[in-house]
């Protein structure tokens, strides 16, 4: 049961037959409408690959273009393959924590790897 309108998350709604009513914003809704618009919210906050596949915790991707890292005279190459992701939001869009073998734990953004 939608618990509060989609529109303005006013908790004060009710219902008429059918449909959902908020009385502070007018706004009409199905139960249905509700259900594809809560599945389109969580396909618009997952992480995605460069390639548009969904990442989630655990998956392997391969890093698609030379990183420089910054404040380190180290590069992560591209081709190179990490293991075992975790998602994470760490600012600046580096939405993807890893530990990469010979450089440690960094972050990385998802529009440079793709899932393996």
């Amino acid at each position: 049961m939608e618990t509060s309108c989609p529109k303005c998350k006013s908790k004060n709604i009710y219902q008429d037959v059918n449909i959902w009513i908020c009385p502070e914003c007018s706004h009409e809704w199905s139960e249905q409408d509700s259900t594809q618009s809560e599945e389109n919210e969580i396909r618009n906050d997952s992480v995605k690959d460069a390639n548009g596949n969904i990442l989630a915790d655990g998956d392997s991707v391969i890093v698609i273009k030379d990183l420089k890292i910054s404040r380190s005279s180290n590069t992560i190459k591209s081709g190179t393959k990490v293991r075992n992701i975790r998602l994470a939001d760490a600012g600046d869009g580096h939405d993807i924590a890893c530990k990469i073998d010979g450089i440690g734990a960094i972050n990385l953004k998802s529009a440079f790897v793709k899932k393996v």
